[in-house]
């Protein structure tokens, strides 16, 4: 994969911003649902295989939160985070009911969100130019 071959290694804060896009795209929107133009990722397609699929995307979920933390943002947005993945991870386990949230509830996006927003406050370098 392209994409993981030229992310950038480090604890500076745009190389984590870049990682953690990485894998916001990976999880949220990665393909195009055929016919429309709604895209999704390997969170709504994972969580289509009961328990398992939802705990391995619970834990690339919880790897955007580590890497937040990395960024030395405060405890409570790391809670706030956490409180996403784990809502999305309670709701999308619940059969069928789960699987049509996982299509419309996107934690790691919100995620990215909180992270982007204390990025541009604390870090304005790390700031990347979307194409």
């Amino acid at each position: 994969m392209e994409i993981i071959d030229s992310l950038p290694l480090g604890n500076e804060p745009a190389a984590i911003r870049q990682r953690i896009e990485a894998m916001e795209m990976l999880l949220e929107r990665s393909m195009t649902v055929p016919g429309t133009n709604y895209r999704i990722g390997l969170d709504s397609i994972a969580g289509l295989v009961p328990v398992v699929g939802d705990l391995i995307t619970a834990a690339m979920g919880a790897y955007i939160v580590w890497e937040a933390r990395n960024l030395g943002m405060p405890k409570w947005k790391l809670w706030s985070m956490g409180a996403n993945v784990a809502f999305d991870t309670a709701i999308g386990a619940i059969p069928v009911v789960g699987d049509a949230f996982d299509f419309l509830f996107r934690s790691n996006s919100r995620n990215l969100k909180i992270i982007r927003k204390h990025l541009d406050r604390h870090h304005p370098a790390a700031r990347t130019i979307e194409g």
